[in-house]
């Protein structure tokens, strides 16, 4: 319906509008749809048919395995770096579009698709061969754990479309990685990306109102969390975090922990979260974990504090006009005092977001701020 309003908006000023607008919309929605099936199930017949002519005994499926993590091991092929190995799998495997990668990656749609390009261009290059993963799994461990991890940060906060998550994208992300964790249940990483999918997904059924609106993690009720899936998460990190060395997975699912065993936002241990957010920044250099260390710093050391992180991020490591650090530097200009300057960064954090959830959520913040010059 989305791609049909469009197509309306470049046509009907050219063409006029149509005598039924509803039933020509409806027309076009209909026909956009049965071509997305088509070019879905011709993308899943050519991929089938590469890997029979690479692996002649791959389609004989064994009674009652999964190859699901089998694909995803096999599609991130050595001859890529690991970031190529990681976008490809995402499009070709998870189904995410090449916006949803760019967005995760921070770079622009035409950028991704691209890296995607060369990504198949070496794959061919390199003879469309796809080496047995089963000597080399370990390798490839890493950029699958990436992809699982994309593919669920995708699903719990959807970067496009009327939905604040996927449930399909989370559900299936977890599920194979409970998969390398069967296998591999000594690895931190592997562990740590288990467990901080289910303390981050337990709170999903708080995290929208009765009207589907979105609703902030300091203002959830916390008995709706999934008390199951706290303890499951809890129970890994415990297994798994003594003596280890910090990683990026692990120092994730402790900060997750620490929000998960709070009996409020205001009793969340804010200052050990604050240190595990700049052990993770040395750990990664992401500049969206610097976004959400602004966040421990106006909890720790007040608004200000956050602002000037803010301040520091914006136009350096993200854009200035990126939909999250508008948010968040809105969040923090209500919280120290600036109304009006809040509301109007609000309402510019909701037209520079897709998603029609957080740009509501977005909306509704900056309605219950008074305009720029009001008392």
């Amino acid at each position: 319906m989305a791609d049909a309003l469009l197509a309306a908006y470049e046509q009907w000023p050219v063409e006029g509008t149509p005598d039924d607008p509803k039933a020509w919309l409806s027309t076009v929605a209909r026909r956009r749809l049965v071509d997305q099936f088509r070019s879905d199930s011709r993308r899943r017949q050519r991929e089938l048919e590469q890997t029979q002519l690479a692996h002649p005994l791959a389609h004989e499926p064994s009674a009652g395995r999964d190859d699901s993590l089998e694909v995803l091991k096999l599609c991130c092929h050595p001859a890529l770096t690991t970031s190529a190995q990681v976008a490809l799998t995402l499009r070709a495997v998870a189904g995410l579009t090449t916006a949803q990668i760019a967005h995760a990656y921070l770079v622009p749609e035409a950028t991704m698709a691209q890296r995607i390009s060369r990504a198949k261009a070496k794959i061919r290059d390199a003879g469309a061969v796809f080496p047995s993963p089963s000597s080399a799994a370990e390798d490839r461990l890493v950029p699958v754990l990436a992809v699982l991890y994309l593919m669920f940060n995708e699903g719990h906060t959807a970067t496009t479309g009327t939905t604040l998550y996927d449930t399909d994208l989370t559900s299936e992300a977890i599920r194979l990685a409970r998969q390398v964790h069967h296998e591999l249940p000594a690895h931190g990483e592997a562990a740590g990306l288990l467990a901080l999918m289910l303390l981050t997904d337990a709170r999903r059924a708080a995290r929208v109102d009765a009207d589907g609106l979105m609703v902030a993690l300091d203002e959830q009720d916390r008995s709706r969390w999934n008390a199951e899936d706290i303890r499951t998460g809890l129970a890994i990190l415990d297994e798994v975090l003594p003596g280890r060395a910090p990683s990026p997975y692990l120092v994730q699912a402790a900060i997750a922990a620490l929000h998960a065993q709070a009996p409020s936002a205001r009793a969340t241990d804010w200052p050990q979260i604050l240190v595990l957010y700049k052990l993770l920044e040395d750990l990664t250099g992401n500049p969206v974990v610097t976004l959400n260390r602004a966040v421990a710093e106006a909890m720790v050391h007040g608004p200000a504090a956050g602002l000037d992180v803010v301040d520091q991020l914006a136009g350096d490591a993200l854009p200035a006009d990126h939909h999250r650090l508008l948010a968040v530097r809105a969040h923090l200009q209500e919280r120290v005092g600036q109304t009006g300057a809040a509301r109007e960064t609000y309402l510019h954090a909701s037209r520079s977001t897709l998603s029609t959830a957080e740009r509501d959520y977005l909306r509704s913040r900056a309605r219950r701020l008074p305009p720029t010059g009001s008392a």
